[in-house]
């Protein structure tokens, strides 16, 4: 039975693309690491994940569509907050984030109620706590791991402002040599 990987996000506004663009090239010019250490993601590319479910059967991409359009039509729209740069993997960095919604409420009750509808669908909640982030890049090793985190720190009080949240996508990713191509298969507006 055919499938398509697929998960649910917030579309990034092109302002705050453009200044997270800026960001990794000053993290670059300032961090001494090999290009080939890390593998960044075009700011294009940036999404804030509310829930990856995985390989979906294509005749199951419209339930999840409709659960989507459901849990949007229960929630307004907000602001968010993108700041502060973090990481994952501690000592030795694993990925590099920026914060997206860190302390909105809002937010974590979209992503809750989408955890929540999906669930009584049949799709299984994640064991994670969710942590909104838009990954900067992931890392390949151990060395550049360590410079990214201690250079994270310096960024801890990092702040691109705010950008508005009116809808969530589901996305089709597909994943290439050059780098995933993601396909927006449905966008559904926040009230």
């Amino acid at each position: 039975m055919p499938t398509m990987r697929c998960f649910i996000a917030i579309e990034i506004d092109e302002d705050i693309q453009t200044a997270l663009g800026d960001l990794q090239q000053e993290i670059v010019a300032g961090a001494d690491i090999r290009k080939s250490d890390v593998k960044w993601v075009h700011p294009e590319a940036m999404h804030l994940t509310l829930k990856f479910l995985g390989e979906v059967r294509d005749r199951e991409v419209v339930n999840v569509c409709e659960a989507v359009k459901t849990v949007a039509a229960r929630h307004k729209a907000f602001d968010l907050g993108v700041n502060e740069v973090g990481c994952f993997g501690g000592h030795s960095a694993r990925v590099l984030w920026v914060g997206a919604g860190l302390d909105c409420p809002e937010l974590l009750e979209l992503q809750q109620d989408l955890e929540d509808e999906l669930a009584s669908a049949g799709w299984p909640k994640e064991a994670r706590k969710f942590s909104g982030h838009l990954t900067l890049c992931r890392i390949r090793n151990t060395k550049a791991g360590v410079a990214l985190a201690k250079m994270a720190e310096q960024y801890k009080d990092f702040d691109l402002g705010a950008m508005r949240c009116d809808s969530a996508c589901v996305y089709q990713s597909e994943l290439r040599p050059e780098g995933p191509l993601y396909t927006c298969l449905g966008r559904y507006r926040l009230r």
